[in-house]
């Protein structure tokens, strides 16, 4: 898994849209936060996103963007942002290579079964691609406050 003052990978994913975009043509004058996300539509995952957007002028102050990736398809991603009226870009990663890159796709257990899936995860990196902070197995109630919680500290 990527760590702290490790560089993100150049990457390039469809978002939802179906337009191909460079991760690091996401960021924000100050970097961004990457928040990788198990599925589209499901309890968790949209409090996180609604939490996200919530919060999004409060990160552009900041300098910061806001971009989730999931394995969902572009359709998925298109459906869930036109429900919940997300406005930043979800990136489809549906073969899982950025997925892995970062570290988060990784063996799980859910009530007792073992499988393959999307370890919530954040990355906060700076403009350059540099990972400054990782959340890891992300609780998504509070997390997108947390986040700009810290983001502004950082930032003095």
């Amino acid at each position: 898994m990527l760590k702290m003052g490790d560089v993100m990978p150049d990457t390039r994913l469809p978002d939802q849209q179906g337009e191909e975009r460079r991760l690091q043509d996401l960021l924000g004058k100050r970097g961004g936060i990457i928040y990788f996300y198990p599925r589209d539509s499901t309890p968790g995952c949209t409090i996180e996103a609604n939490d996200f957007q919530a919060l999004l002028t409060d990160f552009a102050a900041l300098g910061l963007t806001v971009t989730g990736i999931s394995k969902d398809s572009v359709a998925s991603h298109g459906r869930f942002c036109l429900k919940q009226g997300l406005t930043f870009t979800l990136l489809s990663d549906e073969n899982g290579e950025v997925c892995s890159q970062f570290g988060v796709w990784q063996e799980k257990t859910n009530y007792g079964r073992t499988s393959m899936g999307i370890v919530r995860t954040t990355f906060v990196v700076n403009a350059d691609g540099v990972v400054q902070h990782v959340y890891r197995n992300v609780k998504t109630a509070g997390h997108g406050m947390q986040v700009l919680l810290e983001a502004r500290a950082a930032a003095g």
